[in-house]
This record gives structure tokens, C-alpha cells and sequence, in this order.
């Protein structure tokens, strides 16, 4: 049957084109405390309330939401009840070197949520897991320094056995966005987008959109399958800063007794340029070895002693 390109441009070509929008990379209060020393028992990592997380994405045009909070999906509990949200976490993970990765974790369950906290202190483990489980996982922040020492090893297990790499992070320096989304390609991973957001200001500015899709179900078979497209804002100095001095004062106003701290507020930018060049250093000094070092695809059975003898166990 023929159809007039007037019926194709007015029907099929919208459907076709029809997209679904979802921030895959966004915290809330569930979060818990701050990891930063001195302020682990002083500050939250975040003090968005999770209704208000899922308001702001549906405000900037995400059709669907998500939470990736730290080892938790405490925050899912007030947004059950939107059928356009689904649980999702950002996991811990100790690597096999004894570094330490964030994996964000999608579409997944409360019996899942469990079973990956259980895992999380072993990667083989986890990764195992998650592979039976047919879950969608990314390594975050890969040319990050935020969860401190990287190990060359590192990449060679995120090159063999991780399907996806997040490749624009609305926190990150430009550049390091761009040797994710490099080491994607030449890896073959599935490229996603997210904020990262541990304030209101930035989230749902940075995003993945599947084209098609029309149902979170669609939405995550999409991912899945790599028909994901990156979008939105990427990190800078000056939008880190304004973070900051956010968390400032919402703990101002939740812990008053705070307040003698407030003098402390004038090193903030000093701080956080700190920060940010450590970040440049570190991007810069991985993006060399990667470039000079060609990973390998590691085996699932080339692993140490040790673990092959709780294997056997």
C-alpha cells in the first residue's frame, strides 16, 4: 500500500521522530552525607527533595525521571506513584586494582537494589550480577578524579565488560566529556548524559534522549540497544562555584548553628578552583596513558589468585 508523502509528513514522520528526554544522572537527599573529610557529619550531598528533583525535570521537558542516588533508592519512595519514574542508582564499586568506580544503574528493582549492595565490594562479583540480571550499567565520571586513585587496570575491565560510558557530564570539564565520548567510540560503548546535579539548578540540563521511544520499557530497551543521543550542558568553573555557595546556604538553613562557618564562605572560589584544576590534571594526565596504551580485552577468567580461590569456595 502507498502512502502520500502529505499522510507520512502529518502521522508517521511525528511518530517517528518522537522522542522520550530523561536526566540519567541526578541526586536527592537520599544521597546521604557528604564523603568530603570534615564535613561528613556537617553536610548533606545533596539537599534537593526528591519531589522537587522530579518537578524541575518535568518543567525542563524530561518525559520521563529517574534518581541515581549513592547506594540508595530511598528517594524513589515520594515518586512511586508517577508511572513516568523508575528506580535507578549510582553503585559504589570497589574495582579488582582496590580502586574505587561509579557505575549508574538503570531500571532496576528493590530485590536488584539489595543484590547490588550485597556485590558492590567486589566488581566481578557485581558485574556478574548485573549481566544475569540483563541490567543497562554505565561507568560515570570516567576521567574524573572524584572517587580518587585510578589504576591502568581500571580500563581494561570497563573495556571489556561495561556496556556504556557516560560521555557528558553537566558537572565535568568540557574536554573530559569529549575523551569519554573518544574512548566510547573507539571501545564501542553506549554513550549517555547526565547532570549530576546535587542542586536544583542544573537538573535535567543535561540529558539522553532515545528517539521512538514512547514508555520508560521503550525508553530503556532503546539504551540498551545504543540509540541513546547525548544532550545539554556540560560542567564549568563558574556553574561549580554557584553550586557551592547553594549548598552553603541550604546548610544554613537547615543546621543554624552553622552559621560561625559563614566566614569560611569567602574561600569557596579558591576551593573549588582547587578543584577544578585537579580535575584538568587528572582528565589530562589519563587521556595521555589511554592514548599511549592501548586497552586489551580482559578475560573474565584472567583474575588473581585470590578470587579464584573463593571461586572455588
Amino acid at each position: 500500500m502507498l502512502i502520500s508523502p502529505t499522510l507520512h509528513a502529518l502521522f508517521i514522520s511525528r511518530i517517528q521522530h518522537r522522542a522520550m528526554r530523561c536526566d540519567l544522572h541526578l541526586h536527592s537527599t537520599a544521597s546521604g552525607m557528604c564523603d568530603t573529610p570534615g564535613l561528613t557529619r556537617v553536610c548533606k550531598e545533596s539537599y534537593n527533595q526528591p519531589a522537587a528533583v522530579y518537578d524541575r525535570c518535568k518543567q525542563r521537558g524530561m518525559s520521563i525521571v529517574t534518581l541515581t542516588d549513592h547506594n540508595s533508592i530511598d528517594g524513589a519512595e515520594v515518586l512511586r506513584k508517577h508511572p513516568d519514574f523508575f528506580l535507578s542508582e549510582e553503585v559504589t564499586v570497589r574495582m579488582p586494582s582496590g580502586t574505587e568506580a561509579h557505575l549508574g544503574v538503570y531500571g532496576i528493582t528493590e530485590r536488584d537494589h539489595g543484590e547490588i549492595q550485597r556485590r558492590r565490594s567486589d566488581f566481578v562479583a557485581l558485574l556478574m550480577y548485573l549481566t544475569e540480571r540483563k541490567l543497562f550499567f554505565s561507568v560515570n565520571h570516567v576521567f574524573s578524579g572524584l572517587t580518587g586513585h585510578r589504576d591502568e587496570e581500571d580500563f581494561t575491565w570497563f573495556a571489556s565488560y561495561v556496556p556504556g560510558l557516560e560521555v557528558r557530564n553537566g558537572l565535568m570539564w568540557v574536554e573530559a566529556n569529549r575523551a569519554a565520548e573518544r574512548l566510547a567510540r573507539n571501545l564501542h560503548k553506549i554513550p549517555i548524559a547526565g547532570s549530576d546535579s546535587h542542586t536544583l539548578a542544573g537538573a535535567g540540563l543535561t540529558y539522553t534522549k532515545i528517539p521512538g521511544a514512547r514508555t520508560v520499557e521503550e525508553y530503556l530497551t532503546g539504551l540498551r540497544a545504543g540509540r541513546g543521543v547525548v544532550y545539554g550542558e556540560h560542567g564549568r568553573y563558574l556553574k561549580l562555584t554557584a553550586d557551592i555557595f547553594s549548598f552553603a546556604g541550604a546548610l544554613l538553613k537547615e543546621k543554624p548553628w552553622c552559621a560561625p562557618l559563614v566566614i569560611a564562605a569567602v574561600l569557596i572560589p579558591a576551593v573549588t578552583a582547587a578543584h577544578w584544576f585537579n580535575e584538568v590534571r587528572f582528565c589530562k594526565q589519563w587521556m595521555a596513558r589511554l592514548e599511549r596504551d592501548e586497552k586489551k580485552p580482559r578475560m573474565i577468567w584472567d583474575i588473581d589468585a585470590v578470587f579464584k580461590a573463593n571461586w572455588a569456595n
